[in-house]
């Protein structure tokens, strides 16, 4: 087939298919471009979203953080306040250990140790406890201890005694435990010390 169009109409044409083929690729290429708009819009949207999700939960966790931190730290405060509570009391008694422990010890009968001491809960006296050879000599620490000759306690009460025969391991198989009471002009408080100065 020959083609006898003039050369003009045959650039025509040929700029007509051009066009054509053109208008295809401009089509093609604007829904890509909304397809990838669409898509960008639905990820931003989506982030959006998780961001937010995000937020909620870092602010729950934060709050419950701060509700646990709280919590613990109140328990911490207690502790502490405990601790200070028992220094204000070990200094509040302003008893002079070294003196007192000297003297508990030399008014202790024979074949009886002090194992324990311990500041009572009531103002004024503590909680002691020995080791004794046998219930006479454990019942002997009570009636020293209370007697005013020794210028310790004001009372010297009388808890209770244990004796374990059965434990032989043991050299002191009874045990005796006392509630005293400090005499009010006792020589080993700081307060008195202050007080004949």
């Amino acid at each position: 087939m020959i083609n006898l169009l003039p050369p003009e109409i045959k650039a025509e044409y040929s700029y007509a298919r051009q066009n054509v083929s053109l208008r295809k690729w401009a089509l093609t290429l604007f829904v890509a471009l909304l397809g990838v708009g669409a898509l960008a819009t639905y990820g931003l949207l989506n982030m959006q979203a998780s961001i937010t999700s995000n937020q909620k939960q870092v602010s729950q966790l934060s709050s419950q953080l701060q509700q646990e931190n709280l919590s613990q730290t109140e328990s911490q405060v207690k502790n502490i306040s405990s601790s200070l509570k028992l220094a204000a009391q070990v200094i509040s008694k302003e008893v002079l250990f070294s003196k007192l422990i000297t003297q508990i010890g030399a008014a202790m009968p024979s074949g009886s140790v002090l194992t324990t001491l311990n500041i009572n809960q009531t103002s004024g006296g503590l909680d002691l406890t020995a080791k004794a050879l046998d219930y006479q000599t454990a019942s002997q620490v009570q009636v020293n201890l209370a007697s005013p000759q020794n210028k310790i306690f004001a009372k010297a009460d009388l808890v209770s005694i244990n004796c374990d025969t059965t434990d032989t391991s043991s050299n002191y198989p009874c045990s005796v435990t006392l509630r005293t009471l400090f005499n009010a002009k006792n020589q080993f408080l700081f307060i008195n010390q202050d007080a004949t100065k």
